[in-house]
């Protein structure tokens, strides 16, 4: 029996060294980079990039602990081998918005087999969220985003922390198996237009056991997406977990397959929203569900939002083109800001189908009186009922 630990040990030892043997790791000191919070090293991590890229089998690049100033860079695959992505530092970007010249700080594209471990990208958006219109201005300039991902796939994100980015902290499109996981996003909760993670026109997106305090969503899901999994995400300062807002444009592709679960909601202008514009444009969504979810001071607790028009881009009296159906909130729990626990505010043309309440417990203890909801063109099917459904 001794003998035969013996060997499977030295097997598994055998397995780790010939893996470490076979990847080829890139340090982008190697390449030029030196630490400093003004000397820019976007050519040494594009040429340590370019050289990992080109190189068959599994690579790693390295970013060694210090800081480092980093403009806008796009890594671009295909590449012909896996790619890792290990950041032991921080890259800082340009404080002034104006040395941006492309909507990503750090952009991937058409990359296979990517994994980004650990680090800190510090986005120096104070200047930048002054300067944001956008609330006012359908013309505005988009601001970068600290993380763009456009049609990644096979990926996964681990133990990174994002702060302060002028927009958008991460954002994905036309991604496929994608998982995020104990990752970190820091912004102040009056940052605007700073929303966590953004996931659009993308299958198979997992995030798992992370905490995201921005001045926007903390997590919000665009047309297209489809079998999407948050679990064990802590939200607050924040709006909350949205999808949406949908049918702003034409085109929109099906919301399908999204779970919520096992996420806490710590002070946060909404809770569980779904939210369409009305008027415009049409769209679906549908398989829709939350559960197990706590929250604490919140308002909005549960939120379908088909009158959504922000600073009056619309006609509010025009009823939504997309159509809600099959949404499930189930073991909702903790205490709301204001008095109105549940609201489900559907279409009238499309009326909401298939919503089902189960076991909401938020309680609001404030002056203004008892808990109550609100539903309009929607008749929710409603199983454990609790004092916060009075009106449903």
């Amino acid at each position: 029996m001794k003998s035969k630990l013996n060997i499977l040990t030295i097997f598994v030892l055998l397995s780790i060294s010939l893996k470490i043997r076979a990847e080829k790791v890139f340090d982008v000191k190697n390449f030029g980079a030196t630490p400093s919070q003004k000397n820019d090293i976007s050519k040494a991590l594009l040429d340590a990039w370019k050289a990992a890229c080109s190189t068959p089998g599994a690579s790693r690049i390295l970013i060694p602990h210090a800081k480092y100033a980093l403009r806008d860079v796009l890594l671009e695959g295909p590449c012909k081998g896996s790619m890792v992505l290990q950041i032991k530092g921080t890259l800082m970007a340009p404080s002034d918005p104006s040395e941006h010249h492309s909507q990503g700080w750090i952009t991937f594209q058409h990359v296979d087999h990517l994994t980004i471990s650990g680090g800190n990208l510090d986005g120096r958006g104070k200047i930048a969220w002054g300067k944001n219109t956008c609330r006012t201005n359908v013309n505005c300039k988009n601001l970068p985003m600290n993380l763009r991902f456009d049609f990644v796939t096979n990926t996964i994100i681990e133990d990174l922390t994002s702060r302060d980015s002028k927009n958008f902290h991460m954002n994905l499109i036309g991604c496929q198996n994608f998982t995020l996981q104990r990752i970190k996003i820091i912004a102040p909760g009056d940052s605007a237009n700073t929303d966590g993670i953004h996931i659009g026109r993308s299958n198979g997106v997992n995030i798992i056991d992370s905490k995201i305090g921005t001045g926007d969503d903390c997590i919000s899901i665009g047309d297209g997406s489809r079998n999407i999994k948050i679990t064990g995400v802590r939200c607050g300062p924040g709006h909350g977990i949205s999808i949406g807002s949908l049918g702003k444009y034409k085109n929109e592709e099906p919301v399908s397959g999204v779970y919520v679960k096992k996420c806490d909601l710590i002070n946060t202008t909404n809770g569980i929203r779904i939210k369409s514009w009305p008027g415009l444009y049409s769209g679906t969504a549908t398989d829709l569900h939350f559960e197990d979810i706590s929250m604490n001071n919140v308002s909005n607790a549960i939120l379908i939002d088909q009158m959504y028009c922000p600073w009056n881009h619309c006609n509010s009296k025009a009823s939504s083109n997309v159509k809600i159906s099959k949404v499930t909130f189930s073991n909702i729990k903790g205490t709301s800001s204001i008095p109105t626990i549940v609201k489900l505010l559907c279409s009238k043309g499309l009326p909401c189908e298939g919503v089902e309440l189960n076991n909401i417990n938020v309680v609001y203890k404030g002056p203004e009186g008892p808990a109550k909801s609100e539903c309009t063109n929607v008749k929710p099917k409603i199983g454990i009922r609790t004092d916060a459904l009075h009106g449903c």
